[in-house]
């Protein structure tokens, strides 16, 4: 199955010190999935795991990027739907919309993330997200 990924929880899992590190490295270590996210979380990851974990933590989410434990969806009409979508929710940013707009694309209500606004929102076919690891 595809389960999409959230910066939050990217972050949780690439810094020890995060409050969420262990709830995040104990519930990757036991997936088999295929992760995904979009171009603007992969920014936000990449700002976000530097300054909060340093240089080997980025170093790392880099890593997994290269080895394609995590992937990067994004299409043609991608902004414009992400747009429509954050229109909808005005209270998610551009990056969480384009999270649930990956979502539709691959066809999940599944996402991993520590942020629970994704609780107030439905995908495009009207199905609450699953919040993991929350939900597992």
């Amino acid at each position: 199955m595809t389960l999409v990924i959230d910066t939050t929880f990217v972050v949780g899992l690439m810094g020890a010190r995060d409050t969420h590190h262990c709830a995040a490295r104990d519930w990757f270590t036991n997936i088999d999935e295929d992760l995904v996210t979009s171009p603007l979380a992969v920014a936000e990851m990449d700002h976000l795991v530097r300054a909060r974990g340093g240089e080997s933590a980025r170093d790392a989410l880099w890593t997994n990027f290269e080895s394609g434990a995590f992937t990067v969806r994004w299409w043609a009409d991608a902004l414009g739907e992400t747009l429509r979508i954050a229109r909808r929710h005005p209270f998610l940013g551009l990056t969480d919309a384009s999270l649930v707009a990956v979502a539709a694309r691959v066809g999940t209500n599944r996402i991993a993330t520590f942020d629970t606004h994704f609780r107030s929102i439905t995908t495009a076919a009207g199905d609450s997200f699953k919040i993991l690891p929350a939900d597992a």
